[in-house]
């Protein structure tokens, strides 16, 4: 989406959207205290999965489109998800999750 509609999300200088300067405020709907975490054990993947995705997870760190954060740190926003298809069904894993 964001190569897509590259214009919109970036400029020369900053070609991966991380533009600096334009400073903005959004209000989120999301009244603290916030769902508690959950915590759940990762499901199991095979070997050649998880290289896969962390191949794909790097070359967004590389991109800096995302950015990796402690262990066990909090973080007091919502974190984006990954839509996957497999085997004829579409997954939600959650970044935070990987």
């Amino acid at each position: 989406m964001l190569r897509k509609n590259r214009p919109a999300f970036s400029i020369r200088e900053e070609p991966s959207g991380k533009i600096r300067g334009h400073d903005i405020k959004l209000y989120l709907d999301v009244e603290i205290p916030y769902p508690p975490m959950l915590r759940r054990p990762p499901y199991p993947a095979s070997l050649e999965t998880r290289k896969e995705i962390e191949k794909h997870i790097n070359e967004l760190l590389d991109m800096d489109f995302i950015r990796k954060i402690g262990h066990n740190k909090i973080v007091k926003i919502p974190t984006p998800v990954l839509i996957t298809w497999h085997v004829a069904n579409l997954g939600c894993v959650g970044i935070s999750e990987l």
